[in-house]
């Protein structure tokens, strides 16, 4: 249930507009996603070139990854990164703020709150997403989505230019701790992609929204943040969980305040059970041991 937060401005609260686009229709990972099918989705750019993402989560903030930091407009509406965007908004930057306890040696805290020069006029196109509540509960499988312009192979350095959108799993944190060694996940962290590889997020798709669906509403579990290449087997993409941070947003954003609602996952979490026995040994009699920590997305 959405949290107390339901704050209203221009006759609208936060809580009933939050999360809910209107021209979503259909999902398909993997494929140029519809236009206005994740109005939140925002592309910071620096002289015109998109540098990473981030999502709006109410009309004069916006939410990114701290090692996103820069001087950048904020564009939203947006598309596709060439040609024509008749739906688009941008913005200058007012303010910035980096999460104190950021570590940009292990990216923990890894969140970046963005205010706009100015606000913006919601459409069909531009809408806020709701945000994943303290004591919120993805389990492993949950069924995400992530969107951006990122690259579409490891390695590469060249973006999509239209925004494209994939389906993930959540995996659990005990699992992903096993996959990249023991340590390397926070608390802060939470973990989304298959087995297999094949699918992820990748370089360019920093800061941007990972996001699940629970009943009418879009919530934003996770922000993009690093992973040991892209789509690589036994390798998931690394996000910043939102729900540790609900606190904090609040005392940063006076007025206006985002949409907070508790996702809460259904049935037992196969998390708890899916560790190999050698990840279990070295967590019990090598606690100390930590993984080279991968590339920022």
């Amino acid at each position: 249930m959405a949290s107390e937060n339901t704050e209203c401005f221009a006759l609208l609260c936060l809580s009933s507009v939050c999360g809910q686009p209107p021209l979503n229709t259909k999902i398909v990972g993997g494929q140029v996603a519809s236009p206005g099918s994740w109005p939140w989705q925002v592309s910071l750019q620096i002289s015109g070139s998109h540098f990473c993402g981030g999502s709006l989560i109410n009309n004069q903030w916006v939410m990114t990854a701290a090692h996103c930091f820069g001087s950048v407009t904020v564009v939203l509406g947006l598309q596709t990164q060439s040609g024509s965007n008749p739906n688009s908004q941008s913005r200058k930057i007012a303010k910035g703020i980096m999460h104190p306890s950021y570590n940009s040696q292990t990216n923990d805290n890894d969140i970046y709150l963005l205010q706009l020069a100015s606000p913006v006029t919601f459409t069909n196109y531009i809408l806020p997403i709701c945000l994943a509540a303290s004591g919120s509960t993805f389990y492993n499988g949950t069924n995400s989505w992530v969107t951006g312009w990122g690259t579409t192979s490891s390695g590469s350095n060249t973006i999509s230019q239209d925004l494209r959108e994939v389906e993930v799993p959540i995996v659990g944190n005990r699992q992903c701790n096993c996959d990249y060694g023991v340590g390397s996940i926070t608390n802060n962290m939470m973990c989304a992609g298959l087995s297999a590889g094949g699918k992820d997020s990748c370089q360019g798709d920093s800061g941007g929204p990972m996001v699940s669906k629970q009943g009418s509403y879009w919530i934003q579990s996770g922000i993009v943040s690093f992973g040991d290449g892209c789509a690589l087997p036994n390798f998931p993409g690394i996000y910043t969980r939102v729900s540790q941070y609900q606190s904090w947003i609040n005392s940063m954003i006076s007025s206006n305040q985002p949409g907070f609602i508790t996702f809460t996952s259904t049935g037992t979490d196969g998390d708890l059970m899916s560790c190999t026995s050698s990840c279990l040994y070295f967590a019990k009699y090598q606690p100390a041991m930590f993984c080279i920590f991968g590339e920022l997305k």
